[in-house]
């Protein structure tokens, strides 16, 4: 099942974005590494970033976004992670 990970900055999220990105990026991609990233990248209006994810269980895909080095480091204030059916463009059935 696909997960949204929404990553909303705290208020010194911009300045600590720079010194903690090759450590987001290095999670992410393990993430990719074991088949699980979509996509992923920051709104242009610089309120957060966006994640989106395969996992098994919610509380997998809620590890997944509590172990971001930009949640632990303060770059995102707080993180929601939901449940997500794409519909377009068309999947199969899984």
């Amino acid at each position: 099942m696909k997960y949204v990970i929404i990553g909303w900055d705290g208020p010194e999220g911009q300045s600590k974005r720079p010194l903690y990105r090759p450590a987001h990026l290095q999670h992410l991609e393990r993430v990719r590494n074991q088949g699980q990233l979509v996509c992923a990248g920051p709104f242009s209006d610089k309120a957060g970033s966006l994640v989106i994810i395969e996992a098994q269980t919610m509380e997998e895909a809620e590890t997944i976004a509590n172990g971001d080095p930009y949640l632990t480091h303060g770059v995102f204030e707080r993180v929601e992670v939901h449940p997500f059916r794409q519909v377009l463009p068309h999947q199969e059935a899984e």
